[in-house]
């Protein structure tokens, strides 16, 4: 069995923001015994800052982009130092891996990546993964860590995806203000209700809350792969689920789930413009599972070229799909609206009767 544990900063530190070696050396314990037992441990963890912080001086985490960077620079080091530490204690070898969201976009990285992961596991070597925030800027971040965890489940088709938490779970209200909360203890599809009941938040060390973990479910889900959000200051709990026993917020993996390479066009790769598409188009793509050709095409946003990602919207602005495009955005505008049987006489050339072809065509709605 393949599992990717996320861990972050808020389980990795203290309220001020120091790095919390025994919680390290708890994660590094149970992680080493799955192992041993023949599970595939993936671990996406954060806490690159925050352990800068105490190395530079630093009272709280940066907010200049350069400074969280350099932040990021001198305490991935040492997270990576405490992780190694704890983990040789039961005989178990790790491995670093930094990546952005260009990594995963580019689909040569994203393949390179993925057999670097799975090569790392039949060695029997833990791989820990973080965002590389020493050159990731707004463009290239994946959001928080939560949304990389998702990836990477997707990336090497993972079993399962544990996600650990400050709290036990998805709760129906806030339950650090609301004592009358309950947790919500299995989730069979997701809504825009669901989604409301995790607001986003962010807090001193840590990015994105209850929310972000609610929305990295329906990502790794949609891939097919089983989601629990649990406590992960609760030691035994990666074992307890593993182990099949209810803990935390189960998220039900869909039915209808996507494929590796239509996971990553949903997901990894980023959109470089948008295509405005007509009523007719629309029905074509969501309705009829069909390519999409110039002449829905209303409007072209953006530079792109050929094989970039593009979102379609519909004429009320709604996302109703993202694919790869076999034009570029110039080559678009000349032709569209007009019948695939006039790109020749358009162009003087033509690549393809379609726009977007199905199979690299990903519906959002």
């Amino acid at each position: 069995m393949r599992i990717v544990v996320k861990i972050g900063s808020n389980l990795l530190t203290d309220k001020v923001g120091r790095i919390n070696q025994k919680r390290i050396h708890s994660f590094a314990r149970e992680i080493s015994e799955l192992s041993k037992n023949s599970y595939e441990i993936v671990m996406v963890s954060s806490g690159a800052i925050a352990s800068g912080l105490k190395k530079l001086g630093l009272k709280s985490k940066p907010k200049e982009i350069r400074k969280k960077q350099a932040t990021a620079a001198v305490g991935q080091p040492l997270l990576m130092w405490m992780y190694e530490h704890y983990f040789l204690k039961y005989k178990k070898h790790i491995a670093q891996i930094l990546l952005t969201r260009d990594d995963l976009s580019d689909r040569i990285r994203y393949i390179n990546a993925k057999n670097t992961i799975l090569t790392l596991l039949e060695m029997g070597i833990i791989p820990i993964i973080n965002e590389n925030d020493t050159v990731a800027t707004d463009e290239i971040k994946f959001g928080d860590n939560d949304q990389l965890a998702a990836l990477v489940s997707g990336l090497i088709e993972a079993n399962k995806l544990i996600i650990l938490s400050d709290v036990d779970g998805l709760y129906t209200a806030d339950p650090k203000k609301d004592p009358e909360a309950k947790i919500i203890k299995r989730v069979k599809e997701f809504s825009k209700e669901l989604e409301s009941l995790a607001k986003p938040t962010s807090t001193g060390f840590g990015t994105g809350g209850m929310y972000s973990k609610v929305i990295a479910a329906k990502k790794a889900t949609s891939f097919g792969i089983p989601v629990h959000i649990v406590n992960g200051r609760k030691y035994g709990n990666i074992t307890a689920v593993i182990q099949g026993k209810e803990v935390g917020t189960f998220f039900e993996p869909t039915k209808d789930r996507v494929t590796s390479r239509k996971g990553w066009i949903a997901y990894a790769t980023r959109a470089k413009g948008t295509l405005h598409i007509d009523e007719g188009a629309v029905k074509a793509l969501v309705k009829n599972g069909k390519s999409l050709l110039p002449s829905g095409i209303k409007k072209v946003e953006g530079e792109f070229d050929v094989s970039d990602a593009v979102y379609c919207l519909d004429e009320h602005g709604q996302r109703i799909a993202k694919g790869l495009v076999n034009y570029s955005s110039c080559e678009i505008k000349l032709i569209k609206g007009k019948k695939s049987s006039e790109i020749e006489k358009i162009l003087g050339y033509k690549y393809s009767d379609e726009v977007i072809h199905r199979d690299n065509l990903v519906i959002l709605i």
